[in-house]
């Protein structure tokens, strides 16, 4: 009898024995195969989701958002804000902005883009390819004082729908188009020609003058008469001068507007 209990105690241990020794081995062969490590990680990752979801906007994205409101009053104030912001993160809202339903947001949006100057140049190029938005890009880049968006602009000359939008452009540009508007006066398309006489004259820089001399005998009746009027803009007595032979030009358009730049300026004194 007592033999017998002594049996069952000695099964007992072996039992408790080998459970033990399974369940180390489970443990050994988990931590080898990286399944505590994975448990650990995803009993964790609940708690990191959530913090990153309770870490508050920054002011960028907050006004990013509004961007997508259904008040225009709303979106408009959101884009004059990212202007301000000046940060790159907004020149991405800010193109789209371009596409807005509502022309006071677009805009702004232009403005906006030509606060943060530079970093919104490469998109702004991009956009130049997508007829819908063109006319707001060009007005962007011309607020942009960037060499990279001098021969984009020059290239919308050539284009009957967008260039007096990038006249527009070039002319806020001022003294950096300058070289690239005279050079564009001895363009082989006539087109071009008008719109650089036309930019020229409303930049008045007197780096114009000699080569707007020179416009005086074109071809084109329209070109001659826009460079008298260019000359008479910027005002110089070299100007005068020259506009003196269109009196007896052979278109009478001319002639009229040659004769009354010349009255208008006997009025004034002459620049010393």
């Amino acid at each position: 009898m007592e033999q017998s209990e002594t049996h069952d105690q000695d099964l007992h241990k072996e039992a408790g024995s080998d459970a033990a020794s399974d369940e180390l081995t489970d443990q050994v062969a988990a931590e080898l195969t990286g399944e505590t490590a994975v448990a650990e990680t995803t009993d964790e990752q609940p708690e990191a989701v959530l913090l990153e979801e309770e870490k508050p906007k920054d002011e960028i994205d907050i006004q990013i958002d509004l961007l997508k409101d259904p008040d225009w009053v709303v979106r408009r104030e959101a884009a004059i804000t990212l202007g301000e912001m000046a940060d790159e993160r907004c020149v991405e809202p800010l193109c789209q902005a371009l596409r807005d339903g509502d022309w006071q947001v677009r805009e702004v949006a232009v403005d906006g883009l030509g606060q943060i100057g530079s970093p919104a140049v490469e998109l702004l190029l991009k956009l130049l390819r997508d007829w819908d938005v063109r006319k707001y890009a060009i007005g962007a880049l011309g607020k942009i004082r960037d060499e990279r968006v001098l021969d984009p602009l020059m290239l919308q000359l050539r284009n009957d729908e967008f260039k007096d939008d990038a006249t527009n452009a070039l002319v806020e540009l001022g003294a950096p188009a300058l070289s690239r508007l005279i050079v564009a006066l001895k363009d082989k398309d006539e087109l071009v020609r008008k719109q650089a006489v036309l930019a020229l004259g409303r930049i008045k820089h007197t780096d114009a003058i000699d080569p707007l001399i020179d416009m005086l005998a074109d071809k084109d009746w329209f070109t001659r008469l826009t460079a008298a009027a260019a000359l008479e803009a910027i005002g110089d007595d070299r100007g005068r001068e020259a506009i003196k032979p269109l009196t007896k030009d052979s278109d009478m358009v001319v002639r009229m507007r040659a004769e009354r730049i010349l009255a208008k300026w006997k009025k004034q004194p002459a620049n010393a």
